[in-house]
């Protein structure tokens, strides 16, 4: 992949900025915290397309693997993204990949729609192997997994998408006109 310079230095702003407000995080009676993760991945997906979103989302996860405490609550660590909760912090790569798919494929007809549709199936996605990931660490069931780690955010995600899709078009038309993508 070869990147010119604005590009690599937006790809490394939207890292910074997923570093930023990943850690904000409200803890749940469970294991899994919201965070403000979800919004910052799906910007970035949005903002930069899949390709730089992706690889934004991939410097987040190796600088919080590295030791710095970009993850919900301040931590970090490789035994972070190994955890019970580290399918979902993996997740966040396709959430960025399938975000910026489809608003690179789609948004000629309707940025809001591209915005909606690839959030909701990057989320689906992100859901999928997060849950698959927890489960298989703890041993719970699918339903109690379900009620631990899908339900409870499935309010603050769809206020998350609402917010990328006011957001993101508005940004990305900006960076384009300036020409910086």
């Amino acid at each position: 992949m070869k990147l010119t310079v604005k590009q690599m230095a937006v790809t490394a702003v939207m890292a910074a900025v997923i570093s930023v407000l990943s850690p904000i995080a409200v803890p749940l009676a469970g294991e899994v915290p919201i965070s403000l993760a979800t919004l910052a991945v799906m910007l970035s997906g949005v903002i930069l397309g899949s390709r730089l979103g992706t690889l934004a989302v991939l410097i987040y996860i190796l600088l919080g693997m590295i030791g710095i405490p970009v993850f919900a609550g301040y931590t970090s660590g490789a035994g972070i993204v190994f955890g019970m909760t580290g399918g979902y912090i993996i997740g966040y790569l396709p959430l960025a990949l399938i975000s910026g798919m489809f608003y690179e494929k789609l948004r000629a007809g309707s940025p809001y729609i591209a915005v909606i549709a690839g959030t909701f199936a990057g989320n689906a996605v992100l859901y999928l192997l997060g849950t698959v990931w927890f489960i298989k660490y703890t041993g719970m069931a699918a339903a109690g997994a379900l009620a631990a780690c899908v339900i409870p955010f499935i309010p603050g995600d769809l206020l998350k998408i609402a917010a990328v899709c006011i957001l993101a078009p508005r940004i990305r038309t900006a960076l384009e006109k300036t020409r910086t993508l």
